[in-house]
């Protein structure tokens, strides 16, 4: 049967719709409260944050780095200024794909895949967002016009134009002054982020290290607003940053370079002080390199030569160098001898060419094997007579020897601003049983009263110990800045001077000093033939390689780097001492023969005027009548 046709049901339809669009626009309402919730949230109650947030991302803050302070010598020679150079900086939130964009550059500039590695190592150390990373130093023409032509290639890299530090006088301060380098990961930790920010470079060694935080200077900013790609559109504001100071050094340029010339190409240690102020005259460590190849980073080859080199080019021996001081530590021990009331000046020892200690057959050899019979204090000096200071050494005994020896500053550091500088050695028995496990034995104390034996000095701490007999026992602190910024520096921990109980032991051994250079039978004689001033003067010889009982010193049979260090120090004038010289030559074997030759020609260069006579402001020549006598 066919169904019926059902009626349609015209009301509950339109009750139905009418369902659905109120639903509907219920729906709707809800969305638009919600929407109007939300532009509420973001546009009135989050309105700082937003607007802080939209501001960044216009406006950014942008380092500017301070100009270095620069380094003069004592007479305002550049020493260490800043140049202008190109450089290539990347920023890697502008530059999308960074490591595809330096693939760019390695393309366009024709670089090896090594700079590619070099390249990314920089990218990849730590920096703040937004702070360029310069990638590479020093840009030719040819390199800034492929850059530009390539810009749209490259982007977050731009060309830079910047300061950076330069040593005009190459190696000749490359010791002293030191160098500047990039800042590495260590170093990045341990500066103040704020500070260094938009600077590359700091200071390695030397003055440059030192004196790090006065020659920095502090960093500037500017606000620079951007577009979308990064692109600075305008300066909003800048704060100019703060150069860092000049230093004048005490240093000479000529007397650095007169005692260079000295040296003659040997591998050694120069190092001249005026006793008075305490301020280095000439620092000078032979071979030097050129300070300027670390800069902007050295590159592997020539590092790998200088750091491998047999010479040793960058060990600084005027503070590094470790050496026995040998017989330039004689006056010393005879001050403590003298002060301690063992002997006196006319004490006298017999010296038949040896010395022994009582109940021992050990012989130890004075360097003049036959003797020089019975010797006193001025002709032990003179003649730097082994026997009589080995006599000494055992009657002062190793803690009086130490503790006076220690008072002239061996065993620790001297400068005030010499950051590479060694304490060097003055063992005692405490050391001894602490790092050798074993007593002080006698026979050590003598050696120790030659300079040999565990002792460990500088060139400088000798040149210290000598400015302290030129001085009479008044302390001033070896330092290279003579003036920061026009303040000379300051001495915060100040060594306490040595008072004597006689005032008079000084000039006593000042003048078996001068004996040494002057006297008929002295050791340095030679050195001191056609002086117009006089010399106080004392040589030592430092073993490399240790020589048995009993067996005399051949040169044929040692290796050439074997043979002995020559060393010597004096002061002059005498009577009015104005500059002290500590010489070491590296086996050059003969302190007065190779040594002493080297402090005159110092001398000379410092005392004598351009006509070769003596300045007026010093002592006058030795007279003929005052030789006489001597011979």
């Amino acid at each position: 049967m066919p169904q019926p046709i059902r009626i349609k049901d015209h009301e509950k339809d339109a009750r139905l719709v009418r369902g659905r669009v109120v639903f509907g626009a219920i729906a709707v309402v809800s969305l638009i409260c919600v929407l109007i919730a939300r532009l509420y949230f973001l546009q009135v109650i989050q309105y700082e944050y937003h607007s802080t947030l939209s501001e960044n991302n216009r406006v950014h803050v942008q380092p500017i780095p301070p100009t270095r302070g620069l380094i003069f010598d004592r007479n305002g020679v550049v020493v260490a200024d800043n140049r202008p150079s190109f450089s290539l900086s990347m920023t890697r939130e502008r530059s999308g794909e960074w490591q595809q964009v330096l693939d760019v550059i390695v393309e366009v500039l024709e670089l090896t895949p090594e700079d590619r590695v070099i390249f990314e190592k920089r990218m990849r150390q730590g920096r703040r967002p937004f702070e360029p990373v310069p990638i590479l130093f020093e840009l030719t023409e040819e390199q800034i016009a492929r850059i530009a032509v390539n810009q749209f290639r490259l982007p977050g890299v731009e060309v830079v134009a910047q300061l950076v530090r330069h040593y005009p006088q190459g190696a000749h301060f490359a010791h002293s002054v030191g160098y500047m380098g990039r800042i590495n990961e260590k170093e990045l930790k341990s500066l103040d982020p704020v500070s260094y920010s938009g600077t590359h470079q700091i200071g390695k060694t030397g003055i440059e290290r030192f004196y790090e935080p006065e020659l920095h200077g502090q960093v500037g900013y500017e606000e620079v607003e951007t577009n979308a790609r990064g692109r600075v559109l305008r300066v909003l504001k800048r704060t100019e940053p703060i150069s860092g100071k000049d230093i004048v050094l005490s240093l000479d340029i000529k007397l650095q370079e007169a005692a260079e010339a000295a040296l003659g190409g040997r591998r050694g240690a120069v190092v001249a002080l005026d006793p008075k102020t305490g301020e280095v005259l000439a620092m000078v460590s032979q071979p030097s390199f050129d300070p300027n190849l670390f800069v902007t980073g050295i590159s592997f080859k020539a590092y790998s030569e200088l750091r491998d080199s047999i010479d040793r080019p960058l060990f600084n021996r005027v503070l590094r160098g470790l050496y026995p001081p040998g017989s330039t530590i004689k006056p010393a021990v005879a001050i403590a001898g003298l002060d301690s009331g063992v002997v006196n000046a006319s004490s006298r020892v017999y010296d038949p060419g040896y010395y022994q200690l009582p109940n021992y057959d050990h012989k130890y050899r004075n360097w003049n094997r036959t003797g020089d019979g019975y010797v006193d204090l001025d002709t032990a000096i003179m003649r730097s007579n082994d026997t009589y200071f080995y006599d000494l050494a055992h009657k002062l005994g190793i803690d009086r020897l130490s503790a006076y020896l220690g008072k002239f500053g061996i065993g620790q550091k001297v400068s005030l601003d010499m950051f590479e500088e060694s304490p060097g050695l003055m063992p005692t028995r405490e050391w001894k049983r602490a790092t050798r496990r074993q007593a002080w034995f006698p026979g050590e104390t003598l050696i120790l009263g030659i300079g040999q034996g565990y002792m460990q000095s500088t060139p400088l701490q000798l040149a210290q110990a000598t400015a302290l007999v030129a001085n009479k026992g008044v302390w001033n602190r070896p330092h290279l800045a003579k003036t920061v910024e026009g303040e000379r520096p300051k001495d915060e921990n100040p060594m306490p001077d040595i008072i004597l109980r006689d005032p008079s032991d000084w000039t006593k051994v000042n003048h078996g000093m001068q004996q040494v250079m002057h006297g008929a039978r002295g050791t340095a004689r030679k050195a001191a033939i056609g002086s117009q001033y006089r010399i106080a003067g004392k040589s030592g010889t430092a073993q490399v390689v240790a020589i048995k009982q009993g067996e005399k010193y051949d040169r044929s049979k040692v290796q050439e780097r074997h043979r002995d260090h020559a060393l010597f120090v004096g002061f002059a004038p005498a009577d009015n001492p104005q500059i002290v010289v500590s010489v070491m030559v590296e086996n050059g074997e003969s302190g007065s023969g190779v040594a002493a030759p080297v402090v005159r020609q110092v001398m000379d260069a410092w005392l004598l005027d351009q006509d070769g006579r003596l300045k007026a402001e010093y002592a006058s020549p030795i007279s003929a009548e005052a030789t006489a006598r001597e011979e």
